[in-house]
């Protein structure tokens, strides 16, 4: 009987730690089973703007706000398509109040994934680490903002998993909040900008799928598919220029690890 009261009491007391974790992971999995996920695309966005621009137009401080909430929701639940949601905010809200818009729900929705982290996985991971892990973790909060700065930058990881891993590591919250905030602009207004100019884009790859269309008559949707991919946009000019800010980001770690070398 006390094996089974101690049992139940450990079960309750994971499930109080636990229960961000599982609300986090309840609601993407019903966003992703009911199909939800698949509005964030830009062939959604490109169909519906004309709607979405009218609603805007209607009720622009509610619209604002509906859509920090949904890109900090998508970014918290770690769904894919924070690119298509940055691209819609310059393309909705102009480049400026849409990255604006984006640098807050990004960062908003990120360090709710910290927070679930630190939270509900941290000492779980602590009690079992070896010394090396542990050694990693000290050294990487030695110079945590300039590691940060580093991988926001510079998009080497997935976005969730350095949302994640700071949490894990015990990176303080300011630390971490100030380098995403700082970290995803560069970024994060380049797309804005990108979205700023999406009709003329929408409006060409409409008139070439029309075109291809006409000359590929029956059997034309399989031959001429209609797609816009935000991926595109991350052309080998941006992604030198991210590459950059980031190893300049690393340069104070540099410094101080040839001021510790021996003379």
């Amino acid at each position: 009987m006390d094996t089974v009261q101690h049992m139940a009491r450990g079960a309750g007391h994971w499930l109080k730690r636990l229960w961000p974790l599982l609300l986090l992971l309840g609601v993407a999995g019903l966003i992703v089973a009911m199909g939800w996920h698949r509005y964030l695309t830009l062939e959604h966005l490109a169909n519906n703007r004309e709607s979405l621009r009218d609603l805007i137009e209607g009720h622009y401080l509610l619209a604002l706000a509906a859509f920090v909430a949904i890109y900090a929701v998508t970014v918290a639940l770690s769904l894919p398509g924070g690119a298509v949601l940055t691209i819609a905010g310059g393309f909705l809200f102009g480049w400026l109040t849409g990255g604006i818009a984006s640098v807050i729900a990004a960062t908003v929705g990120a360090t709710v994934v910290y927070l679930v982290a630190k939270t509900t996985l941290r000492d779980f991971l602590v009690a079992r680490a070896g010394p090396r892990l542990k050694r990693f973790a000290d050294g990487f909060r030695e110079d945590a903002f300039s590691y940060l700065l580093f991988l926001r930058l510079v998009p080497v990881f997935p976005f969730w998993l350095v949302n994640l891993a700071p949490g894990l590591l015990g990176v303080a919250f300011g630390t971490y909040v100030l380098t995403t905030a700082l970290g995803i602009i560069p970024g994060t207004f380049a797309f804005a900008l990108a979205g700023n100019g999406l009709d003329s884009v929408v409006e060409a790859q409409q008139a070439a799928h029309q075109s291809c269309l006409a000359k590929a008559g029956e059997g034309g949707q399989e031959l001429c598919p209609y797609g816009l991919d935000p991926s595109a946009l991350l052309t080998p000019e941006l992604i030198a220029g991210l590459v950059a800010l980031g190893l300049a980001a690393l340069i104070p770690v540099a410094v101080k690890w040839f001021r510790r070398r021996p003379a």
